[in-house]
């Protein structure tokens, strides 16, 4: 954009700018900036690099840092490449500093963002980044440790900012840091733990893709193949294959034409299209995984772009493939919840397409790695990609989601090549244009239309004859104009504005008169335009019209209504912008013609003012503003001449009604001066008179109309704005032999000449206005204070008249006055202090005098605020600048193409930014007593008055700095219990002023010791004053909201507030920095001492603040009388104070620890977590040594990566002969609890615990504990307090709803591992007790404990772990025989604690335990299924450690897999899913000492031999008591199968891999057995076949599979049973869609599946056939068969076979119903043709026509023929219904005779 060498030079600022705002230099004042900037710029250097320095971080270095945020957004990043880089290299030390506050890091993190965020900016050479301190930062953050037990908190944005930190410093990272990740995390990558997600997670974050090729070998080639290996053998989608989807997609884009992804492209683009979740076939069921967990749609874009060119085309070849086979999906009349995920893959992947195309041919060079010109697309590459795309996204244009997504893509596209994208969008538009029967059709293509205008006016080389359709398109727009049809008057006016604004409305028609050298479609388009002047004339017609038929509600003047509906307000905005835009663009003879026109209408007719009146004053503006001095001399005579003559009489002034003609001339003539304010100086006198006639109507619409007129005309004199907004600098009103408009259609407009029009107030100007201040705003001031002081009475209405006029002379003028000082003189001075004493005066006299407060409000809020322009304003332009700028961007070529008026109103737009961004608005006495003002009138009596000044209120704060200290008191003293004078309103009024709204601050939640100290105990004590009522719901609920709003927004706030050395030096060096120089001198020594002085007093103060805060609180929450709500409120403060950095003081912990036998529960639930949170500050660090495990297992480190079971982990599996039984053996053993290290590679520093006598000590004495400790001790060891927690812990709290609370086992591990065993004896009786009682909560209870027990017991000695065994066995015994349905979860959960992250060669007594004998049969089948559950839930944490365990359980179930009962046979496939999880088929993994699932297969299948024999079917004849039936081999195999088929259905949703190769072998049995109805009245096996089907064939196939699967279904397809071949085929669809490029890769595969499909097509049975066309009609409308010619004459061959003649039968002999062959084959030849017809339901092929006439021969062939033939073409006509006109022009003559006759024949009513 604005490098150092473009543009039009200015004072060169002695360095070059790293890049700078353009737009700057366009504003009227520009040239002054560069001193201003440079100015700016060392103020920002000298004291951010000070106040670093003086160690003050608050408030100096975060006050500096926003300084530096606003400059960035005033002037960009005008600054040197050295002073950039000193920037960076500052805020990032500053935001990696440790104990830095949390509000701070994420203020520091969004400016480092900003400034990292142009990367081409900064080289690799400029700039290194250390990646560690950002992980260890994410690490603290993201994955804390004490978070969860309420000792941190942390906002919810921190995430997505430092994830967005970690992309922006990504590029800067060394060279080496890939193989340092990579070292880092590999170890973490353990596929059945949640570090997997983890590593995976961080590696897309960090991993670096944007090395320059030479470094390669160092970056992405270090882990491509290792990743890309991982990714390709997962098959079950787990949570972080997105994440490596994301990687890879970033990879490809940043190294476009350096990875070759041929090989690797099938599979992708297979797993893209399984992603999308289609559904396919019927009754199909989807893992609920595949939903939550499918990849994100933009990376898949990014990453298919990417791939994209390059010689070998073979993506483009998948693309195609992809939209060929998901096409029909796209059809208006399919909807789900996939569509959206469709639409935003259309809508991406153009522009994504578009950006790869800007940034190989446009984009100007850096630093980033090139494409090279190999892989650079060609152009053939992009029509291609246009041709594969457009027909979807011409289907999408109706879609049910809107049109939205489609448009875009089209913009995009028409961008490429508007040849191919145009045409067929144009030819839909016509004719929506022409209908009137459907209006969403209209709207959707006009909206289409507006999306490729820019590509369709400017025609260029590919498409010359595109700008000949934009007349006849505006001309078939008008009708749209329609009072009656709001959303399609709104759609017309954006149609019309937006080809407006491309092409200047000039008749260039003489010109064919002057000129032979013009081209075809120029002398084509010199004709047409010859009709603009009719266009705008036609136009004007149709808003005259709109605006009567609005007029036309006369029961608007009955009712007061003073706004428009919403709607109108939409239409009036459309329409009056349409209007200015056709007007800007008009040249002057069309704009002489309208304004005639519009000014003849409004000066013939009379309109109310409320909407009609502001429609038609908006069109005369319009008007006027584009020809100023023309229309103001036919307007203000006129209007100045009606008003003056029926003013003439002084009654009229005092008349409350004024005539309808007044108002309307008064409401014209206050529209039409807003313009360009030179030109309204001729007219200076008459207005003059007018105002001074006008302003003191008694009538209010009179005099606000007036008074808008005094507005206008002071922000039209003193206002620096554009005067003109035309597409072409200078206008169209030169001659046409000098200047020819169509070359200006859809031209951009260039932004170094773009010779704005300025209008800045001139010297007469501000006089005039200072005139105009002084005549009626002086007197009224001296009225009001004569009022104020009670010299002078005035009516109500004369006040608010006063205050009205007051008010517009403020808001006309804010530009000229300077903000209050509080000293000089000037009218915001007067205004101030007058309406400050008429405020008193009011509220000491007539409060209820609202409407004048609401004006004193809004006046007091412009005086702090208004200096020319209101925020929201800005913002809702900046918004709707951004949405036309997208709408017509040309994202092609960059480089801020864009039109005219839309940069002009980027410059305006910048001009609006610098007068908001006022200065840190000091604050002053003035400032002050106002905003006191405010807080006065918020807690007014009138609830209205409350709220507007609470808004007011709101903002001011939010715009003075360090007001808010001040004001806080204020605000706490209405809350205080000691006053008895406030009243009710009051008190709301001050409790809503410390919510705040919910866009600005809470002054009840500063992040700010001291305002916390003074808001939090003011809160609770509240609860003590009078006008506190917890009777009023509202009251309550503020307290509520107050109390969320606390706990929601709450960050913990810091305590250490010390500066590193690093930042210290980088900041001299900022302060050394030249150019521009730093301003301030360099600090001496002492002023340094001094500043780490400070600073240290400063850690000191807030160490003080916080345990005043804890006291203050403790004493308000035990004040007497305080209601509950309050207590809870306290407490709820008190448990945000927990920190990790800090222990508790002793009294809150005391107070804690009692408040866990509270009678409240709410409290006692605080207190648990409370208390948990306080165990764990009080814990004493482990010592932890490192060891080699090299050594330990005594084999050497692998040369390779190698996963899995190797020698070198061998020592970490449980082993039952070395089992640590003895002392001694237990202190040798080298215990490793966490269970993924040593699975994939080992951490660089294995550090496991060191022995015991190096812990620390256990077993202490009451006097060796803290003062903390003995309060905690001696509550637990005294037996009441324990006999009445365990009483209120085993109480049920929600019935049924309560489970395993993790908080209290936290609680109880923490007692356990700070006291180890202190209290058991205590607790003994309580454990023993309440494991014999089987309630749900007191099991419940039992179970937390133990959990925590186990769990906490991980230090202590082999004496008391073994002590403690020989305790919990016998309890455990006995809970796991008592477990009941209510509890079997509960226990479940406890033992999976129990064992997580714990070595299992500790737990050695437990896994015993449970293997005792899982499946003993006592206590009925239920307890046996509970007891697996249980064991379930400890093994599976263990993972891949406990081999030896697993292959005794599987050994012990394998015999009992024939088991009767239900819930047990699902609970055994559950376990078996677990026993095999841990044989994965991952690249680089070993194989696995665990169960293999293949050898199991082999097993069953050999079990399982008796049923594969026999052809019948399968009959479920097993009755579910046992011993009845007889109990040969094939009942016990259906047994057996039916828990098979539990597990296939367990394993499919949970395992990594799908169906193994043994497991394709039960696939005949499934078919055999799956039922072909859908009901649900099939018993258990049969719909669990059917299930299991569903889930295999949504399987992700291995190419090496399909070969197996095909040998499969082909051996079942030649068998007997017609139900397993009708399976088949349902099988084969959905396998097919879900692996559809795999498949298509392999040739023989596909002619398989023909051959099979045709096969079955010939099958005896009816319903197998008519399976078979429905599966052909599917492959071929997902274009995995084609339509061939072959295929088509084979049908035609088997339709001609001849069937056998009917013989006469007599009437008595049954009919022969079984069909011949022949009549089979007669049969397949039809469903083969209608397969193919049905195939195409939403367009009419080449050869369709043919086909239809084929088939309609056989409709007289006898059935089922002639059936299928009805079917097939009743079908035909209910898809082709909708765009049959179009699809007509297929068919010849005769055939379209013969289809007609068919479609309506006899036959269906036969």
């Amino acid at each position: 954009m604005a490098g150092s060498g473009s543009g039009p030079p200015g004072e060169a600022p002695g360095f070059v700018p790293q890049k700078e705002i353009a737009y700057n230099k366009l504003l009227p004042y520009g040239d002054r900036l560069e001193a201003e900037a440079s100015r700016l710029l060392a103020q920002i250097k000298g004291n951010l690099g000070r106040a670093v320095q003086l160690q003050e971080l608050w408030p100096g270095g975060l006050f500096w840092t926003r300084k530096l945020s606003t400059y960035i957004r005033l002037y960009g990043r005008k600054f040197s490449k050295e002073d950039h880089v000193l920037f960076i290299k500052l805020l990032y030390e500053l935001v990696t500093i440790p104990k830095l506050e949390i509000s701070m890091m994420q203020g520091f993190a969004r400016l480092l963002i900003n400034l990292l965020k142009k990367k081409e900016l900064l080289s690799r050479d400029d700039l290194e980044l250390p990646w560690r301190p950002l992980y260890e930062m994410l690490e603290r953050i993201l994955y804390s440790k004490t978070e969860h037990l309420g000792l941190n908190w942390f906002p919810n944005s921190v995430e997505s900012v430092l994830k967005t930190l970690v992309k922006s410093c990504r590029p800067y990272f060394p060279e080496n840091a890939s193989m340092e990740m990579l070292d880092e995390w590999r170890p973490l990558m353990c596929p059945f733990d949640v570090t997997m997600q983890k590593a995976i997670t961080y590696f897309e974050l960090f991993l670096p893709t944007s090395l320059p090729p030479e470094l390669q070998h160092k970056g992405f080639k270090l882990w491509f193949d290792e990743f890309i290996g991982l990714w390709f053998s997962v098959q079950n989608l787990p949570q972080w294959e997105g994440h490596l989807v994301n990687l890879f997609a970033r990879l490809a884009t940043d190294n476009i034409g350096y990875i070759d992804w041929d090989p690797y492209v099938p599979k992708i683009f297979t797993r893209i299209l399984r992603s999308l979740n289609l559904p396919v076939g019927s009754g199909q069921v989807l893992v609920p995984r595949f939903l939550t967990n499918a990849y994100d749609i933009g990376h898949a874009v990014m990453w298919i772009t990417a791939m994209m060119g390059g010689p070998s085309k073979l993506v483009q070849k998948h693309l195609s493939g992809l939209f060929n086979s998901i096409a029909s999906f796209y059809h208006p009349s399919n909807n789900g919840r996939w569509l959206n995920k469709l639409m935003k893959l259309l809508q991406r992947l153009p522009s994504s397409v578009v950006r790869r195309l800007h940034r190989e041919r446009y984009k100007k060079k850096t630093w980033l790695t090139p494409v090279p010109d190999s892989h650079k697309l060609t152009d053939q590459d992009v029509t291609d990609f246009v041709e594969c795309i457009i027909q979807p996204v011409l289907l999408a244009m109706f879609s049910k989601t809107g049109s939205l997504e489609a448009a875009q893509a089209l913009q995009n596209l028409a961008l490429m090549r508007p040849e191919l994208v145009i045409p067929p969008v144009l030819e839909k538009t016509y004719p929506a244009l022409e209908t009137l029967t459907e209006p969403h059709q209209l709207t959707a293509t006009l909206s289409c239309v507006i999306g490729v205008s820019r590509s369709l006016v400017s025609g260029g080389k590919w498409f010359p004859e595109g700008p000949t359709h934009m007349l006849p398109l505006l001309m078939r727009a008008l009708p749209g104009v329609d009072p009656n049809d709001f959303s399609k008057c709104m759609i017309t006016f954006q149609f019309i504005a937006t080809f407006s604004t491309l092409v200047p409305l000039v008749d260039c028609s003489s010109v064919l008169q002057e000129r032979d050298d013009l081209t075809k479609v120029e002398r084509e388009l010199c004709s047409a335009t010859a009709e603009f002047e009719d266009f705008v004339l036609q136009f004007m017609d149709r808003c005259f019209g709109l605006i009567e038929s609005s007029t036309l509600e006369q029961t608007r003047e009955e009712t007061e209504t003073e706004k428009m509906t919403h709607l109108e307000s939409l239409v009036e905005l459309g329409l009056s912008s349409t209007f200015s835009t056709i007007l800007t663009q008009c040249s002057k003879e069309i704009f002489k013609v309208a304004l005639e026109k519009v000014f003849n209408f409004a000066v013939s007719n009379i309109f109310e003012t409320r909407v009609a009146g502001r429609m038609v004053a908006d069109m005369c503006r319009a008007a006027v503003k584009c020809c100023p001095e023309e229309s103001l001399k036919l307007f203000v005579p006129h209007c100045c001449s009606v008003i003056t003559h029926l003013t003439i009489n002084d009654d009229v002034l005092h008349d409350e009604e004024l005539d309808k003609e007044l108002l309307w001339n008064l409401q014209l003539l206050s529209e039409i001066t807003r313009v360009d304010g030179k030109k309204l100086l001729p007219y200076r006198e008459q207005l003059v008179k007018i105002l001074q006639r006008t302003l003191h109507l008694t009538c209010k619409q009179g005099y606000i109309l007036s008074c808008n007129l005094l507005h206008h005309l002071l922000r039209s004199t003193t206002l620096i704005y554009p005067t003109e907004y035309c597409s072409v600098p200078g206008g169209f009103d030169k001659p046409l032999s000098e200047y020819f408009p169509i070359k200006d259609w859809g031209k951009p407009g260039d932004l170094w000449n773009l010779n704005i029009q300025w209008h800045v107030p001139s010297s007469k100007e501000i006089t005039f206005a200072y005139y105009l201040l002084d005549s009626f705003l002086q007197p009224e001031l001296t009225k009001l204070e004569h009022y104020a002081n009670g010299k002078q009475e005035m009516s109500r209405d004369d006040v608010q008249q006063c205050l009205t006029i007051v008010h517009n002379c403020l808001i006309g003028s804010g530009n000229i006055l300077p903000p209050l000082k509080g000293e000089r003189i000037n009218h915001r001075e007067t205004m101030a202090r007058v309406i400050r004493k008429l405020l008193h005066y009011i509220l000491d006299n007539s409060e209820d005098d609202t409407k004048s407060l609401f004006l004193i409000i809004k006046i007091i809020g412009d005086l702090l605020q208004f200096q020319g322009s209101h925020k929201h304003e800005f913002d809702s332009r900046w918004k709707s600048f951004n949405l036309v700028k997208k709408s017509m961007e040309n994202r092609l070529r960059g480089k801020k193409q864009h039109i005219r008026a839309l940069l002009i109103d980027r410059v305006m737009l910048q001009h609006e930014l610098r007068t908001l961004t006022v200065e840190g608005c000091e604050y002053k006495n003035i400032h002050q007593d106002m905003i006191r003002d405010l807080l006065c009138l918020s807690t007014s009596s009138y609830g209205q008055v409350r709220n507007k000044a609470q808004q007011a209120f709101f903002t001011a704060l939010g715009t003075y700095n360090f007001c808010c200290r001040d004001i806080i008191p204020l605000v706490l003293e209405f809350l205080r219990p000691d006053r008895h004078d406030v009243t009710q309103q009051q008190f709301k009024g001050a409790l809503y002023c410390l919510l705040g709204n919910h866009t600005g601050i809470c002054l009840a939640n500063l992040h700010d010791w001291d305002c916390i100290v003074q808001t939090w105990p003011a809160i609770v004590s509240s609860g003590l004053s009078k006008a506190m009522s917890l009777e009023k719901p509202s009251i309550v609920r503020l307290f509520d909201d107050l109390a969320e709003k606390i706990h929601r927004q709450y960050e913990t706030i810091g305590l250490d507030f010390s500066v590193p050395e690093k930042c210290v030096e980088i900041a001299i060096l900022m302060q050394k920095a030249k150019n521009p120089s730093a301003s301030g001198m360099m600090l001496s020594s002492e002023e340094i001492q001094l500043g780490i002085q400070r600073q240290k007093e400063k850690n000191a103060e807030a160490l003080q603040n916080y345990e005043n805060l804890i006291n203050m609180l403790l004493n308000c929450v035990n004040q007497r009388n305080l209601p509950w709500k309050f207590e809870h409120i306290g407490i709820g403060f008190l448990s945000l104070l927990l920190r990790d950095d800090r222990v508790l003081p002793v009294h809150a912990i005391r107070f804690f620890v009692q408040c866990l036998n509270h009678d409240a529960i709410v409290v006692r639930k605080m207190a648990i977590s409370a208390v948990a949170g306080i165990l764990k500050q009080l814990k004493r660090t482990h010592k932890k040594v490192s060891i080699c495990p090299y050594e330990v297992s005594g084999v050497p480190k692998p040369s390779s990566i190698q996963a899995g079971d190797r020698p070198d982990n061998q020592w970490l599996h449980f082993d039952s002969e070395s089992l640590p039984k003895t002392k001694q053996a237990w202190e040798s053993c080298c215990f490793v609890e966490k269970t993924h290290w040593g699975y994939y590679t080992w951490p660089q520093n294995m550090v496991v615990y060191a022995s015991a006598e190096q812990q620390p000590k256990l077993g202490r004495r009451r006097e060796e504990l803290l003062e903390a400790e003995q309060i905690i001790y001696d509550h637990f060891s005294d037996p009441k307090f324990v006999e009445q927690l365990i009483k209120f812990l085993s109480l049920e709290d929600r019935k049924g709803k309560d489970k395993f609370n993790p908080r209290r086992f936290c609680l109880f591990k923490g007692i356990f591992r700070n006291f180890d065993d202190a209290f058991l004896p205590v607790l003994k009786p309580h454990l023993e007790h309440l494991v014999a009682d089987s309630h749900e909560s007191t099991q419940r209870c039992v179970a937390e404990i133990i959990a925590g027990l186990i769990r906490g017991s991980k230090h202590w000695t082999f004496e008391k772990v073994e002590k403690l065994w020989k305790l919990l066995c016998p309890l455990l015994r006995t809970a796991l025989s008592n477990i009941t349905v209510e509890t079997y979860n509960d226990w479940g959960t406890c033992i999976a604690t129990s064992c997580e992250s714990r070595d299992p060669r500790k737990l050695h007594w437990l896994f015993e335990l449970l293997l005792e004998s899982p499946l003993s049969g006592e206590g009925g089948s239920f307890v046996d299924a509970c007891r697996l559950y249980v064991l379930q839930g400890g093994l599976a944490q263990q993972e891949w450690r406990v081999p030896e365990l697993l292959h005794r359980l599987l050994k012990y179930l394998e015999p009992k897999l024939t088991q009767v009962y239900k819930n047990v046979r699902e609970r055994i496939g559950s376990v078996l899913t677990y026993i095999f999880m841990i044989d994965v088929s991952l690249p680089n993994t070993a194989p696995t000492k665990s169960p293999h699932v293949h050898e199991f297969t082999t097993r069953i299948l050999e079990k399982l031999k008796p049923l594969m024999e026999v052809d019948e079917e399968i009959q479920n004849h097993v009755m579910e008591e046992n011993g009845v039936g007889e109990q040969d081999e094939r009942t016990q195999g259906i047994k057996l199968l039916k828990t098979i088929l539990k597990w296939l259905m367990a394993s499919a949703g949970r395992s990594f891999s799908t169906a193994v190769t043994e497991q394709l072998q039960l696939l005949p049995l499934f078919f055999k057995i799956a039922p072909v109805e859908n009901d649900n009245s099939y018993d258990e096996l049969k719909r669990d076949a059917k299930m299991c089907l569903s889930l295999m064939s949504q399987g992700l196939l291995y190419p090496q599979q399909v070969p197996l699967v095909l040998q499969v279904l082909k051996q079942t397809a030649r068998s007997s049973s017609w139900h397993a071949k009708y399976t088949i085929l349902t099988y084969l669809q959905t396998m097919v869609f879900y692996n559809l490029f795999i498949f298509l890769n392999n040739e023989e595969a596909v002619n398989d599946i023909r051959w099979l499909v045709i096969k079955l097509l010939e099958d005896e049975q009816l319903e197998v056939r008519e399976m078979a066309a429905t599966t052909l009609s599917g492959l071929l409308q997902c274009n995995f068969l084609t339509m061939d010619s072959p295929v088509q004459a084979h049908f035609e061959q088997l339709c001609k076979t001849r069937l056998p003649k009917k013989r006469k039968r007599d009437l008595g002999t049954v009919v022969d119903t079984i069909p011949s062959a022949d009549l089979v084959k007669r049969h397949a030849g039809v469903l083969g043709l209608s397969a193919c017809i049905l195939s195409s339901p939403y367009d009419v092929p080449t050869w369709m026509p043919q086909l239809l006439m084929d088939l309609s021969a056989h409709l007289n062939d006898p059935q089922p023929i002639e059936m299928t033939v009805k079917k097939t073409l009743s079908n035909f006509r209910r898809t082709h219904h909708d765009n049959w006109q179009e699809h007509k022009q297929q068919f010849t003559d005769d055939q379209l005779l013969v289809l007609t006759d068919l479609l309506v024949s006899p036959c269906y009513y036969a």
